[in-house]
């Protein structure tokens, strides 16, 4: 027995008497009612900017989110302590005398990323690119030479 009409998605057929049942309906849940301003989502958003760090064989990986921002806007930097930051800035287009603005909610917002990088990273070899909102920065990583190990026959 459903409780839930299908016309509300696809939430998952239950029984009431279900004792393990831990989602609760909520009618109103696709719909958006928050108190927060959009512009204050987008800038929170774009100053809390999430970054993965992953690190493979061959080099450290670095992907920041960035959404409706173009690279024009993003700046990487390396300093001398190897330490690798992040930064840019979104401006509010110009008001112009001429046009009659309705609703003025984007604003301008920034925000900054440093990390300190490992002793194995190749600081002089750093790439970054961006594609659909999102900055790839790929630190390559110093070789490691492999020893070469002989075995010694033991006499005796």
């Amino acid at each position: 027995m459903s409780l839930i009409p299908s016309f509300f998605g696809s939430r998952r057929q239950s029984n009431i008497m279900d004792p393990f049942l831990l989602e609760i309906w909520d009618p109103l849940m696709d719909f958006s009612f928050s108190s927060e301003p959009q512009f204050a989502r987008e800038t929170s958003a774009l100053a809390n900017t999430r970054v993965d760090w992953k690190e493979t064989p061959e080099a450290h990986v670095f992907k920041a989110d960035l959404p409706r921002l173009n690279k024009e806007e993003v700046k990487v930097e390396v300093e001398d302590d190897r330490v690798l930051q992040i930064s840019g800035e979104r401006r509010v287009e110009k008001e112009e005398k001429k046009d009659t603005w309705h609703r003025v909610e984007r604003s301008s917002v920034k925000f900054l990323r440093r990390f300190k990088l490992p002793e194995n990273a190749k600081m002089d070899q750093i790439k970054a690119a961006m594609e659909n909102g999102v900055l790839t920065m790929t630190v390559p990583k110093v070789e490691v030479k492999k020893l070469d190990v002989k075995s010694i026959e033991i006499s005796g």
